[in-house]
């Protein structure tokens, strides 16, 4: 068996012998600051509404105003940390149960980042996010994206969030299909999302 063994590898020695062995070269880092384009913002709107969600862009000095449209009748959820104010909306403060929070309307958050080819909203729950309960239970939910936050493809957004945080990456709203096919929309989280990108000046159109 050894013998064997030994003129084996003596026969792949021989082969190998002169031959350049090609060493891949290691892929370029990506850019941690990917440059946000308008070309990239408008292709992260389009592919969001490709989801049956709502996109609306507005300037920052819009946002309250187009909030407040978005939200249905009833009670909205904000996480402590909202960056504006939503009128008599409860703030959480991580004590509201399962079944409070399914008798509100909708939720008011923003997110961490945006990702431009997939068209999804990745939120890591920081005080302007909220616990990932909030998001994912009301029937709406509202979510502020800035032009800033938008990257290019999956990679990019990757390479800006930390994995040791709870993450929860939106693509629309919450869908399933039975085996006949037939869209639900609602079971496993809001069956409404409203996007807001809003860039650092007044949208006009």
């Amino acid at each position: 068996m050894n013998e064997a063994r030994t003129e084996i590898l003596a026969r792949v020695r021989e082969a190998l012998a002169g031959s350049a062995i090609d060493v891949p070269e290691p892929p370029t880092p990506r850019d941690l600051a990917p440059v946000v384009t308008p070309e990239v913002i408008d292709l992260f709107a389009e592919r969001v509404a490709d989801y049956r969600a709502v996109v609306e862009r507005c300037g920052l000095d819009q946002v309250e105003e187009r909030v407040a449209a978005a939200l249905p009748p009833g009670q909205a959820v904000v996480p402590p940390g909202l960056s504006i104010r939503v009128a008599d909306a409860v703030v959480d403060d991580g004590t509201l149960t399962a079944a409070e929070l399914d008798r509100i309307a909708a939720v008011v958050t923003e997110a961490r980042v945006g990702i431009a080819e997939t068209g999804t909203i990745v939120l890591d729950h920081a005080p302007n996010q909220g616990r990932r309960a909030i998001s994912l239970v009301p029937d709406t939910h509202v979510c502020i994206v800035r032009e800033d936050q938008v990257v290019p493809d999956v990679p990019d957004a990757v390479a800006l969030l930390d994995p040791a945080r709870p993450l929860t990456w939106i693509s629309g709203p919450s869908a399933t299909s039975d085996i006949e096919l037939d869209r639900v929309e609602g079971v496993h989280g809001p069956r409404t999302l409203h996007v807001l990108v809003v860039a650092p000046r007044e949208v006009t159109s």
